[in-house]
């Protein structure tokens, strides 16, 4: 994908990256290490009312100048656009959303990378369990540790596979996907439905998350959680403080009120 209004460099500068850039896999994974890091998953144009935009060029700017963040179609769509031009090739899949208690579509967007002939899943906006490097298919049903979170990559056909985070000692699935690719305007019904739907969580309630290196902080209507090297920490905000929450905590400015 391509945006006309997307630099390479004020992209990088966007999400503090300083290293060299090579179609490799070492480049895929600082890049998005660099930008989970950067740009939190968040919702507020939802919360402001606003149907997202799945224009290019707007989430670029929304994203690289403003600065601001964006959900799943947001972010992973910027990450696809600096993939291309850095020379990574990749393609878009939906994914079904499992942690709901009973059974969604698949409204989540993800991006497969491919380098040397291996297929890595990518995904900067996925919350609180998402991935946090670059997770190779060929490492089906095997144990991997990012940080203090571990993946897996169940499969048991070679065609679908569902991401599990181990949670207190069990597996629990996150999202199923398979590699069937997708364009980004596949997912225009997705997104109005997180955008507008009454049922879409988007819609209900705030939803902010920011990795960095020792865990990450969530936002989740008015509870604030802070998950650090696998302890976790939740305080119940004020309708006030959830606005400064957002500024001094996420460097976000909400576009509506509680």
């Amino acid at each position: 994908m391509k945006a006309d209004n997307f630099n390479l460099q004020d992209y990088c500068a966007r999400i503090g990256y300083t290293e060299t850039l090579n179609a490799d896999l070492p480049t895929l994974q600082a890049l998005m290490r660099a930008q989970l890091f950067s740009v939190p998953f968040e919702n507020l144009d939802v919360q402001a009312g606003k149907l997202v935009s799945l224009e290019l060029a707007d989430i670029v700017k929304k994203i690289v100048y403003n600065p601001r963040g964006g959900y799943c179609y947001e972010v992973n769509s910027l990450f696809a656009i600096a993939l291309d031009a850095v020379g990574i090739d990749y393609y878009l899949v939906g994914a079904r959303p499992m942690f709901y208690p009973t059974r969604r579509a698949r409204t989540h967007m993800v991006v497969i990378a491919k380098i040397n002939g291996e297929e890595y899943l990518c995904d900067t906006g996925f919350g609180s369990f998402g991935i946090r490097a670059p997770l190779a298919l060929s490492a089906v049903n095997q144990s991997i540790q990012q940080d203090d979170d571990v993946f897996r990559l169940a499969c048991s056909d070679g065609k679908n596979f569902t991401l599990q985070a181990l949670t207190k000692g069990e597996w629990v699935n996150q999202y199923g996907f398979d590699l069937y690719p997708h364009e980004l305007l596949d997912f225009i019904p997705a997104n109005y439905f997180n955008s507008k739907s009454p049922d879409a969580v988007f819609v209900q309630q705030f939803l902010v998350v920011k990795h960095d290196e020792l865990g990450r902080t969530i936002l989740s209507g008015n509870r604030l959680r802070r998950v650090e090297k696998g302890e976790s920490t939740l305080t119940e905000l004020s309708p006030e403080a959830i606005f400064t929450t957002l500024k001094t905590e996420f460097g976000l400015t909400p576009e509506s009120s509680v």
